[in-house]
């Protein structure tokens, strides 16, 4: 990687952060010598750049720096490009709606020479979104459910088609190709369990919330999926 590289991406990884990073963990990503992250830094700030230092934490970018926008290659464009169509397709309508405000962004700040139709909006990367409305029922709700940690009385409807009131604690969304399906913890079971949102007949928000911990989490949940796979294997 050529130093003007490095540099860029050292101002992308502190950009990206609101705590401190130290050296070790700058020169880990970069694939380079902490001696060469402290040549580097200092390069930054002898060229204006604010990087706070503090001895034996880590770098931090003062709050008042700003850049201008940065721009993107054609790959890097029609990455973001097929990210906002899955969007688009997949999920629900209001976050379709911020994934279309979020590329209309994009494009206002690209440069005359990849501000074309046929380079942010190419015809041959396509998203079906025949399923949209069937496979993403409730997910407005869910999200915010999820960010409040709020408990749930979820009226359900099992694969054998009997009915299902249960109490739940909301902990994340997984899109499986045709369906996304809600992971919670069941207080009537105790134990993990998964709801397809295309079966959800109605749910309601509770005042009740709920704390998540090392044992009891989507993460948590995860590695135990993780590890069972690994024995399986």
């Amino acid at each position: 990687m050529r130093k003007a590289e490095r540099l860029f991406q050292i101002l992308t990884l502190l950009r990206g952060r609101r705590t401190v990073i130290t050296a070790k963990d700058l020169a880990e990503r970069l694939q380079v010598s902490e001696r060469t992250v402290y040549r580097d830094i200092q390069a930054l700030s002898l060229s204006g750049v604010p990087i706070e230092a503090e001895t034996g934490v880590g770098y931090r970018l003062h709050t008042s720096f700003n850049l201008p926008p940065i721009m993107f290659d054609l790959d890097e464009l029609e990455a973001l490009l097929l990210g906002v169509r899955m969007v688009q397709g997949w999920s629900d309508e209001s976050l379709g709606r911020a994934a279309d405000s979020a590329l209309n962004k994009i494009r206002a700040v690209l440069p005359e020479r990849q501000h074309h139709e046929h380079t942010i909006r190419p015809e041959w990367l396509i998203v079906p979104d025949f399923y949209r409305d069937q496979s993403a029922p409730y997910s407005r709700e869910l999200r915010a459910a999820i960010k409040s940690q709020s408990v749930l009385e979820l009226s359900y409807r099992r694969e054998d088609r009997a009915a299902s009131v249960r109490h739940i604690w909301p902990l994340g969304l997984v899109y499986w190709g045709r369906t996304w399906t809600l992971v919670a913890w069941c207080e009537l079971r105790e134990a993990y369990r998964m709801f397809r949102l295309d079966r959800i007949v109605a749910l309601t928000i509770l005042e009740r919330h709920f704390t998540t911990s090392s044992t009891l989490s989507l993460q948590h949940y995860l590695a135990l999926q993780t590890k069972r796979c690994e024995e399986q294997a």
